[in-house]
């Protein structure tokens, strides 16, 4: 059977057809395409169902009029239909696309075919014209163009990203202005040449671009950050991305990359990371100070009923026992030591009682050359810089100077075969910047006294436990590891900051950061006069201690010393003994770190309950109630332990003699 519109003819009356009317069943069968025949001139001469449909006219409405008719008004003013038959007669064919007019005025686009049709002479007599409607392709087609459009304009606005295409091969193919703008190439200099200019030299011998496509092509991305290469030579830290691009088949045709240019945020992080790390150091040096502190306290105490009971032992042992008093001697020697190492753990958990004095730093570091050259003989040179303007800063004199002798001996032992040692001092106005890179100190003015020498320096892993106390990198037995700790110790608790700076080679430098002092820079004045160390029969001292061992010494040496004692091991004892009306008593002599009430507490109500009565405090540990910000509150009188026999007659003498 053969379907002739929606008529169906059977098979053997389609065989009785000529080839004419077969061939024209076939064409009016075919309904997407319009086919049709027209005159050399143009005019319609068949008319085909497809074309019925797509261009709305019946064959009775059409045949015998120009096929101009399906052109639009604007391509009809251009020549358009007598140039296509124009090209069609010269050529043999036709063909194009573009807008055409149905019947009802509508517009559709089409894909157009113009073939010749020649008699058996050769001579034109006509031509098959074929159109189809393709409005819908095209739209789609329009619609992906204008999508390109929109997407090329996005990509040409992006400025900070640089986004560009790869073939296979990791050649670039296209170049946005944010790459031209973050890497500096231009768009002809850049296009056809390999990805691989973008990355370091160290990169590249290692392979990284190879691997990032090799990444992206398998798993259908890469994802890194890393420094990346500009035109001029220049680096930041990009974060890169390589998509793999497929075609519609799911082969490989390219690449995008989107690279960004991240070098503030690194730095950021750097920084942060930079702060973190300082702020893990000071914490881990905080909580070793405070077990230190707490260490050195109970330390005291015993040493000085060591260094108590060795003296009384040498003061009464027997002249002509030269053995024992060598013995005796070599035991205080010992203990000694002992103390001072106590005193360097204190300075390091910044638990010392500081007595600071406004300092003229010219003068003082002016002075200090002498000695330090005394100090360190004659194969280091050293040199003392002042600074013209100079603020004053207010700082235990002593203490400061132990800080710098450390630093100058530390200096000495790096530079065996001699070099040169710079102390000098300068203004310093630390900003906001400054301060967040280094968060323990405050934005202000501060002077900074600076030791410098020319060693042989240190490497990075030392220099990040070098204030750590008991850490050397002396041969064992040439050192104690507590100088560096001591001076921070002691710089923290003055209320400033110690930076170290050091390579191998190259030498170490030593900043002591110090709060600039506003106030009246005269010094204070000395007006001690000579006191006895004895006392008499009428005076009596209150001893309030909660270390029986450490209460009996000292009441024992007092007791030597020709004082009344009474003791007591606790506050609340004490004040049960000064609520008695007829007990005399000249002078409290109390320990500070107590269970209960402490000895600063003991000390204003005692005083409460006679006003006359003067107080000394005893301390190993000066975080205590006595000292504030590393000062001795106004007004106390304080002993630090160990205290020798002589130094407590000394100093209980002075305190009665007061104002008597």
């Amino acid at each position: 059977m053969f379907c002739h519109g929606a008529r169906l003819i059977p098979q053997s009356r389609f065989d009785e057809l000529d080839d004419t009317r077969r061939l024209q069943l076939l064409i009016d069968a075919i309904v997407d395409y319009a086919i049709y025949m027209i005159d050399v001139d143009g005019t319609v001469r068949s008319w085909n169902s497809g074309a019925k449909r797509l261009k709305g006219y019946s064959p009775e409405e059409i045949i015998g009029k120009s096929f101009a008719s399906f052109y639009t008004p604007e391509d009809t003013a251009k020549g358009l239909p007598e140039q296509a038959l124009n090209v069609a007669g010269r050529t043999g064919r036709f063909s194009a696309e573009g807008w055409r007019v149905r019947k009802d005025g509508s517009r559709f686009w089409a894909s157009v075919v113009i073939d010749a049709v020649r008699d058996e002479s050769g001579r034109l007599v006509g031509f098959a014209k074929v159109t189809r409607d393709i409005t819908e392709r095209q739209q789609a087609h329009e619609e992906l163009l204008a999508s390109e459009g929109r997407y090329r304009q996005l990509i040409e606005a992006v400025v900070d990203y640089a986004i560009f295409q790869l073939d296979p091969l990791g050649l670039v193919t296209t170049w946005n202005p944010g790459a031209q703008r973050i890497k500096g190439y231009t768009p002809p200099e850049i296009i056809g040449r390999h990805f691989s200019a973008f990355y370091t030299p160290e990169d590249v011998e290692l392979g990284v671009p190879k691997s990032a496509l090799s990444e992206a092509k398998e798993h259908g991305r890469f994802e890194a950050e890393g420094w990346r290469m500009r035109k001029d030579g220049s680096r930041f830290w990009a974060s890169v991305v390589i998509d793999r691009i497929n075609d519609d088949a799911g082969n490989l045709v390219g690449f995008a990359k989107v690279t960004r240019d991240v070098t503030d945020r690194k730095r950021a992080q750097d920084e942060l990371k930079q702060v973190q790390q300082q702020l893990a150091a000071s914490q881990k040096l905080e909580a070793v100070g405070q077990l230190s502190g707490g260490i050195a306290h109970d330390f005291n105490n015993l040493l000085m009923i060591v260094i108590g009971n060795l003296e009384t032992a040498d003061r009464h042992a027997p002249k002509a026992a030269p053995n024992l008093t060598r013995a005796l001697a070599n035991a205080k020697r010992g203990a000694q030591r002992a103390a001072a190492l106590t005193s360097r753990l204190l300075a390091f958990s910044r638990r010392q009682a500081l007595d600071p004095k406004p300092i003229d730093l010219n003068n003082y570091i002016n002075g200090l050359q002498e000695f330090l050259q005394r100090t360190l003989g004659e194969r280091i040179e050293v040199q003392t810089v002042g600074s013209a303007g100079l603020w004053h800063i207010e700082a235990d004199p002593n203490h400061l100077e132990s800080a710098i002798v450390n630093l100058a001996i530390n200096a000495r032992d790096a530079m065996p075969n001699g070099g040169k040692l710079t102390l000098e001092a300068a203004n310093i106005s630390a900003d906001e910047e400054y301060c967040r890179l280094n968060p323990e100190l405050i934005p202000g003015q501060y002077v900074a006294i600076c030791v410098t020498d020319t060693g042989s320096g240190m490497a990075s892993d030392v220099l990040s436990h070098v204030f750590e106390p008991f850490f050397t990198t002396k041969e064992p037995g040439q050192g104690t590891g507590l100088g560096l700790s001591q001076v921070y110790g002691f710089v923290k608790q003055s209320g400033g900051h110690a930076k170290i700076y050091s390579e191998v080679g190259q030498g170490t430098s030593i900043k002591m950061y110090f709060p600039r002092f506003a106030g009246n820079a005269q010094l204070l004045e000395n007006t001690a006069e000579d006191l006895s160390p004895e006392g008499d029969k009428f005076e009596t001292v209150l001893v309030v201690e909660d270390d029986a061992d450490l209460r009996t010494y000292i009441s024992d040496v007092l007791r030597d010393l020709n004082y009344r004692v009474l003791s007591a091991r606790s506050a609340q004892a004490a004040l049960t003994i000064l609520l008695q009306e007829d007990s005399k008593v000249d002078l409290l002599l109390t320990d500070v770190v107590m269970p209960g009430i402490n000895g600063r507490e003991l000390g204003k109500r005692a005083q409460q309950m006679r006003p006359e009565l003067k107080i000394l405090y005893m301390t190993g540990y000066s975080r205590n109630a006595v000292v504030h910000q590393g000062r001795l509150d106004e007004g106390v009188n304080l002993l630090e332990k160990p205290i020798s026999q002589a130094k407590l007659a000394l100093r209980v003498r002075e305190i009665l003699d007061q104002n008597s």
